[in-house]
């Protein structure tokens, strides 16, 4: 029997968020482990803001939001407010009922800025590798770095001389700039909107864009990443963070680490070797002399 095609949407729902996640959802695991971060981290959240006053978003929400816009590769918070809206899995991952309006894009982008500002996205990921370290998930003695290009929030008509006076654009919003036979470079443009983005490309020609160097170590037991830094895309920014994180790791024992050809250099070879820490691979056979 056909059955028939309703338009009439229902006004009242008795499953809530919680029941209409399945039970062996991936992110189940994933929100068990954040919420017990979150709630190591209570104590300095209360310390962030006032005791009195119109309520913010809650930090643990705006995390959780955060964690939801990485593992799903929300493109911008914009977007990431309208996918919420309408998802109850999503919903259900940041604490949000089912009638409860999402949150304005400025809002969350502001009060977001706040917990970025105080360094608790880093303390979050310390509070999660804790985790790891207490179940025995993690190598302390092999590790793997590298880094990547971060795409910055900058238009390439942003980069813009730094030696002459900019004349009013015809149009502010969406400027029209004609760049035809002009070589732009980093000593000689910058970002006028992030003057910290600097033009990079991932190899010979490929297309250069305004980026950031973001990069991680990983321990080589689950694959985990046990530290992350940002860098100026400067040309030395991989090797620069590599000693920056291989130098938390130092102590007594002699660890290794696993990295590309790019890092195979005479100087972060001889600090290596100062931070008891062994690069292994080929790659590294010339370096070594």
């Amino acid at each position: 029997m056909r059955g028939t095609d309703y338009q009439q949407a229902d006004m009242y729902s008795y499953l809530s968020p919680e029941m209409r996640v399945r039970p062996d959802h991936p992110l189940r695991a994933i929100r068990a482990m954040s919420d017990k971060a979150l709630s190591q981290m209570s104590a300095r959240f209360d310390e962030m803001y006032a005791k009195t006053g119109r309520p913010s978003i809650p930090p643990e929400k705006l995390l959780r939001a955060q964690l939801i816009q990485m593992l799903y590769t929300v493109r911008s918070e914009r977007l990431l407010m309208e996918e919420i809206d309408y998802s109850v899995l999503f919903r259900w991952f940041v604490g949000m009922n089912l009638n409860e309006p999402v949150w304005d894009v400025t809002v969350f982008t502001k009060n977001r800025g706040r917990l970025l500002e105080g360094d608790v996205a880093r303390e979050f990921l310390s509070e999660v590798l804790n985790q790891a370290r207490e179940k025995n998930l993690t190598s302390d003695e092999h590790f793997t770095v590298d880094g990547t290009l971060l795409e910055a929030c900058a238009s390439l008509k942003s980069f813009q001389r730094k030696d002459q006076q900019q004349n009013p654009p015809d149009d502010p919003g969406n400027p029209s700039v004609d760049f035809h036979g002009e070589k732009r470079t980093n000593e000689t443009h910058q970002s006028a909107t992030d003057p910290d983005a600097m033009l990079a490309g991932k190899g010979n020609g490929k297309e250069a864009k305004l980026s950031y160097n973001a990069n991680r170590l990983t321990e080589n037991r689950n694959g985990l990443v046990v530290n992350a830094e940002v860098f100026q895309a400067n040309g030395t920014a991989e090797r620069d963070a590599a000693l920056v994180m291989l130098e938390q790791l130092a102590g007594e024992n002699r660890v290794t680490v696993g990295a590309d050809k790019g890092y195979d250099t005479r100087g972060l070879v001889a600090e290596c070797r100062h931070l008891k820490v062994t690069p292994h691979g080929h790659e590294y056979r010339a370096a070594w002399g």
